[in-house]
């Protein structure tokens, strides 16, 4: 009687000379060779992988950044400075341009009060705006980095790396503040809730306050 042997798969009865299982065809014995293993998936190393493309957002130990009160006395105390500055030279254009309005020797002449004052008001929002401007940007660009507000608490404007920022951004800085001021004061209000205590003109700018 011929030996028998059974599938380990299905349990289907085989001679024992066979190599492969008659039902389901399983191989037998050490003759049959498995099919080849599919090659491991590898996984780049970590050192490939691509860098951020921006510099990161979060805090740096350490560094202390200017909060929102500290900074809104500091720019009340150089509103104040600009105005000091600003506002005898607007007086001074705003007599002389109602003298060419007509104050002559017997007083105001008819008609001639509004024109005059139009044009006071004009020469003193032109030299305020334009102050407010070569002030702070002339300070933030400058050796000391601030304005004579910020450096009475200590602060410093810089660049998210912390370097000296230029003139050119000193003036996107001051011109983007308007946009933050536009928005409710909302962009101002930005920097008591963001990390590095950055108003809206900070981030349009890229620039930190620091203390």
């Amino acid at each position: 009687m011929n030996a028998t042997q059974f599938c380990n798969k299905c349990g289907s009865p085989n001679e024992a000379t066979a190599q492969f299982c008659s039902r389901c065809g399983t191989a037998f014995g050490p003759a049959a060779t498995a099919p080849a293993a599919a090659p491991p998936v590898t996984t780049a190393p970590a050192a490939y992988a691509a860098p951020p493309a921006y510099p990161p957002t979060y805090a740096v130990p350490g560094v202390q950044y200017a909060g929102f009160w500290i900074r809104v006395i500091a720019t009340l105390i150089d509103a104040i400075i600009v105005r000091v500055v600003v506002h005898p030279i607007a007086a001074i254009f705003g007599f002389g341009g109602l003298a060419l309005g007509g104050l002559g020797t017997l007083g105001l002449h008819h008609g001639a009060g509004l024109p005059a004052l139009i044009f006071g008001t004009g020469v003193l929002a032109v030299l305020t705006l334009g102050a407010s401007w070569l002030y702070e940007a002339l300070m933030e660009s400058s050796s000391y980095q601030a304005t004579l507000g910020k450096m009475i608490f200590g602060m410093k404007v810089t660049d998210l790396y912390g370097n000296r920022i230029d003139f050119a951004r000193a003036t996107g800085r001051h011109f983007a503040k308007w946009l933050s001021g536009l928005m409710l004061c909302f962009g101002f209000i930005m920097v008591a809730f963001t990390e590095r205590k950055q108003g809206l003109h900070d981030m349009l700018a890229g620039t930190l306050v620091r203390k």
